[in-house]
């Protein structure tokens, strides 16, 4: 077999087919090297006013030449030196003319402080994405708060509930996760200047022992960096259980809006309710009338490839060696900005689910029709044993009119859910028959406290939403 002469690129087709350009910006190969010379400039000025011999005009070389990337010639350089960081220092040097980034640092110095800040900012887009997605459950709950339909219990008619409370049940999901997310935020820790083995060694060397400049050039370049918090007793990477404790939230993040698409497929197939359908959009080019959930799909799709991810996260976690080895670099280059780009086209794609899906209230009611007697059941066996009847003896009677009535709708026997005339006729249920038929009928528009319960779902988010009101006004791009 035949070799092209030069390598094909493969496309991340996660990136560049699912995940929004911001996402994208990051995780680049022409983002990360930007992010690396920034980085490498900001330690340069520190040094600087700290006392070491760094021309000024040399800084400004460096930052005139900062976004001339090249990523055809660093790989040349790579295949020779078979060290990426010193390739990328051979090609920054020669751009500026000058030979002054790097100093006192490690690879780990500059590679793990900007893996991080590419997590931290990856954090803060999807963190942005979450309160537009919780607007938007927030929106569709309170739009059908009143809306009567049949809740399911392993996929089986329960009891009433409304399309609002069943919103807002994977809307709650979610608002945890995101105080999960916030909480990681909050308190991510980076790296910092530590050296080969973690003891700052080569910066006390450079500054001549003076451990108070030592932490004033840390503090300088966290600063830098925006993140919160900062390592202190670390080797030559930080803890993978922080790569863990990030993909863990990321898949948190994930299954509210998984279950909910999951649930909405399952609406579909009932023709209760749908994800929406594009003008020109195929659903089989078969059978022309098939409307299929192709964007909740993906959502389920994209949960498993997170989910995936989380058990590489897992392998990783707990596995370092002494100060720490690179046995984990192949694992991390997939994993981090991958876990990302799934997420982040997973919240593309439900915010559009959330703006385009629709609700038909004709076959909502014909459901209810047909199931509501039978969803009324516990209710019409609290009204018995209030009257005076046995539980057990009120249990037994409803149970066998009840499966009476399922064999005969079944069979045909019968087209029309007859159980309260039933029970009306049995002397072990001391209702009448108004009695049974207002308790149904008090079904249709009763779904216990799941209106106060969206009332609460609403409030939660809506203050979420005037902590950030611009996040909340992100609108998705256009899905494929």
């Amino acid at each position: 077999m035949r070799f092209p002469t030069v390598p094909p690129v493969i496309p991340n087709v996660l990136a560049e087919r699912y995940a929004s350009s911001a996402t994208q910006a990051i995780w680049s190969a022409e983002g990360r090297i930007v992010l690396e010379r920034e980085f490498w400039i900001a330690v340069m000025k520190a040094q600087r006013d700290l006392g070491l011999d760094i021309p000024a005009e040399a800084i400004a070389a460096y930052e005139k030449a900062k976004d001339s990337v090249d990523p055809g010639s660093i790989m040349a350089r790579e295949r020779i030196t078979r060290h990426d960081v010193k390739a990328r220092i051979e090609e920054f040097n020669d751009l500026a003319g000058h030979e002054h980034i790097h100093k006192g640092l490690t690879s780990r110095d500059l590679t793990e402080n900007v893996e991080q800040l590419q997590v931290f900012r990856s954090l803060e887009v999807i963190r942005d994405k979450t309160v537009a997605t919780l607007k938007r459950l927030r929106i569709r709950s309170e739009q059908w708060a009143d809306v009567v339909i049949t809740a399911r219990t392993h996929n089986v008619a329960a009891q009433p509930t409304t399309l609002g409370k069943r919103i807002a049940m994977f809307g709650e999901e979610l608002l945890g996760a995101f105080h999960a997310l916030e909480d990681v935020i909050a308190r991510y820790p980076v790296r910092g200047l530590k050296g080969a083995v973690g003891t700052q060694m080569d910066q006390l060397s450079l500054f001549e022992g003076d451990a108070a400049k030592v932490a004033e050039l840390e503090k300088k370049v966290v600063s830098h960096l925006g993140i919160p918090a900062v390592w202190m007793n670390v080797g030559q990477v930080y803890p993978r259980s922080l790569d863990f404790r990030v993909v863990s939230v990321l898949t948190d993040l994930a299954s509210g809006p998984s279950s909910f698409s999951k649930t909405l497929r399952l609406m579909a197939g009932h023709e209760t309710a749908s994800e929406g359908f594009a003008p020109g959009q195929t659903g089989s080019s078969a059978m022309p009338h098939k409307m299929n959930s192709r964007s909740c799909e993906r959502v389920n799709g994209f949960h498993v490839i997170l989910k995936g991810y989380l058990a590489m996260a897992g392998g990783l976690a707990g596995d370092q060696w002494n100060e720490g080895d690179v046995s984990c670099s192949v694992v991390r280059r997939v994993m981090l900005p991958d876990a990302f780009f799934a997420l982040d086209g997973l919240f593309e794609t439900f915010l559009t689910i959330l703006d385009q899906m629709d609700a038909y209230p004709a076959v909502i009611a014909k459901e209810n029709a047909h199931y509501l007697p039978f969803l009324m059941t516990t209710t019409i066996m609290m009204e018995a044993v209030k009257a005076g009847v046995g539980r057990e003896t009120a249990h037994k009677a409803i149970k066998e009119h009840a499966v009476a009535t399922v064999n005969d709708l079944r069979v045909g026997k019968t087209t029309v859910n007859n159980l309260v005339e039933r029970l009306a006729g049995d002397d072990r249920i001391p209702l009448t028959g108004e009695q049974l038929a207002a308790i149904v009928a008090e079904g249709e528009s009763n779904a216990g406290a799941a209106r106060a319960q969206v009332a609460a779902f609403a409030a939660a988010v809506s203050t979420i939403e005037a902590a950030h009101p611009q996040a909340a006004a992100y609108a998705p791009g256009s899905i494929l």
